[in-house]
């Protein structure tokens, strides 16, 4: 008789099921491997490259030298937008990755079901997500160190940019998770990309363009920060949630059934064949994720605040009411808070053209008003109305490049003719003495000339831009500048002084004002006296 022992082996404790803890660092693992690859995906380092290219070149130049960060900030909001495309396209293609080699069904033997998967690939937008938030604030404090900067910036604009990068690779998991196809997410880049050039067009009053990731209003003036009534905090808050809820959606539909094991069936066949996952915690996050993006998305499409439109009327029509003026040589110079330091680059170009004209008005007292046209929004671009009372001058909220010399044009008007209302209708011999006193004491007056015309030309007739009503050189007038340019300052300086009674009567043609000058008449003629 034969006796059978039976001996029981009790498997090592290496052996043992894995626990949630090691299959977290697992998923920490896999979220670790998965960032390496996504940062170094081409289409991800073809938009970084062109990204920061992009910033650098234009921030090394933008805004003049002179940036207000309540502008500075929605500048950087666009470009990240690209590399949240590339991200959404290499976060999809590397969720189906295993689909796409066929080896889906070996991952059943892992400690990671499916939806730890996906929180792995959601956790590696992280370094990306964070690249781009250091991109962004590099770009800012970049304008902010700039010493002409003034203003203030948002945090809520200054989140669009990562936030939206967030959202972009947070649905390229989703979407990867709903159809196991390819070919989805180009098509929804081309879909995203169509819809974007009709949506980023600027449209104050409508509230649904807050839906978008990004809202870059294109201001031709800048305004006073409390001004923009842009709901920047609650749309962070809208892209946050979103994301989140997007983010959590995936985990939610990626499911822990058989067909998710084996590999059978698409994402959205388990959705439709009701395979979630059963963890409350993520129903439950996902519920107070949507109640996020629709407390943000109700509260930034409540339109321009009123308060804020109060402001903008008064800010209009009662500038004294709210700036601070100090007094240098005579002149005194009223700003908005934000400004107050931009008046002794204001007083600079005055000193120059009172140094240029006449004895009689050298020690004029003058008044330099900061004023800004907001009741119309940020994207108008109406024009102020001339101030009437004497010896005022308007300055506006931008500087550097054409605004300065356009500053002096103001400033010369009102020498010459005592009111800037005056100044906007000239037509006659004055308008020759009052481009030659903005533009003689620049550094390259020629050039000046060229970026103070609507057509950037220095020979014909052309509208000259300002601030408030635009001046009109005919050919005439044209001629006898450019002359009066090319000959020694001194020597036109010395007769300007000498004739200035006559040179500033309303009644001296451009013929007349040529001989006072010691130039010809010119050849063509003057249409004004025409």
């Amino acid at each position: 008789m034969t006796t059978t022992t039976t001996a029981t082996v009790t498997p090592p404790a290496e052996t043992a099921p894995a626990g949630p803890r090691a299959s977290w660092a697992a998923v920490l693992a896999l979220a670790g491997f998965e960032a390496r690859r996504l940062l170094t995906r081409l289409p991800v380092l073809l938009a970084f490259a062109v990204y920061i290219g992009w910033t650098v070149w234009r921030t090394r130049t933008s805004y003049e030298g002179f940036p207000a960060l309540q502008d500075a900030d929605r500048a950087t909001q666009t470009a990240p937008l690209l590399v949240g495309l590339a991200v959404l396209l290499s976060v999809n293609q590397a969720v189906l990755r295993a689909r796409r080699y066929d080896t889906e069904r070996h991952f059943a033997v892992l400690v990671l079901p499916p939806w730890r998967r996906t929180v792995a690939h959601l956790l590696s937008l992280v370094p990306a997500v964070l690249l781009v938030a250091v991109c962004v604030g590099g770009q800012f404090g970049w304008e902010a160190l700039k010493p002409g900067a003034l203003g203030n910036g948002s945090p809520g604009e200054l989140l669009a940019g990562p936030l939206s990068v967030l959202l972009l690779g947070t649905l390229g998991v989703l979407l990867a998770r709903l159809f196991a196809s390819a070919f989805a997410a180009p098509l929804l880049l081309v879909v995203l990309l169509f819809f974007s050039l009709f949506a980023a067009m600027p449209r104050e009053g409508d509230a649904t363009r807050w839906l978008m990731p990004v809202v870059g209003d294109y201001s031709i003036r800048t305004l006073p920060s409390e001004l923009l009534g842009r709901p920047a905090a609650w749309h962070a808050l809208y892209l946050a949630g979103l994301a989140l809820s997007v983010a959590l959606a995936a985990v939610l539909v990626s499911g822990e059934g058989a067909g998710a094991r084996s590999g059978s069936g698409s994402g959205m066949g388990r959705v439709l064949r009701g395979r979630f996952v059963g963890n409350r915690g993520v129903h439950a996050g996902l519920a107070g994720a949507v109640a996020l993006t629709l407390l943000g998305a109700v509260m930034q499409t409540g339109g321009v605040p009123a308060e804020t439109e109060k402001a903008r009327t008064r800010y209009s029509t009662a500038p004294q009411e709210l700036q601070k003026c100090v007094e240098r040589d005579g002149t005194t110079y009223c700003a908005f808070p934000e400004w107050t330091s931009r008046t002794d680059d204001w007083a600079e170009v005055v000193d120059r053209v009172k140094s240029l004209a006449g004895d009689a008005v050298q020690d004029r007292s003058l008044v330099v008003r900061q004023r800004v046209e907001a009741r119309y929004g940020l994207t108008s671009d109406a024009a102020m109305d001339p101030l009437t009372a004497p010896n005022q001058v308007s300055v506006g909220t931008m500087w550097g490049g054409n605004r300065v010399p356009e500053f002096a044009v103001a400033v010369a008007g009102v020498l010459v003719t005592g009111k800037e209302a005056v100044a906007g209708t000239l037509c006659d011999g004055r308008l020759v003495t009052v481009m030659w006193l903005a533009l003689a004491g620049g550094s390259d007056p020629l050039s000046d000339l060229r970026d103070i015309r609507v057509d950037d030309s220095t020979s014909g007739s052309a509208v000259v831009v300002s601030q408030t009503e635009p001046l009109s050189m005919t050919a005439a007038h044209t001629e006898l500048v450019r002359e009066l340019l090319d000959r020694p300052r001194e020597e036109i300086g010395a007769k300007v002084t000498a004739h200035w009674d006559e040179l500033t009567t309303p009644e001296v043609t451009t013929d007349r004002t040529a001989q006072l000058l010691g130039l010809d008449a010119p050849e063509e003629a003057d249409e004004c006296q025409e």
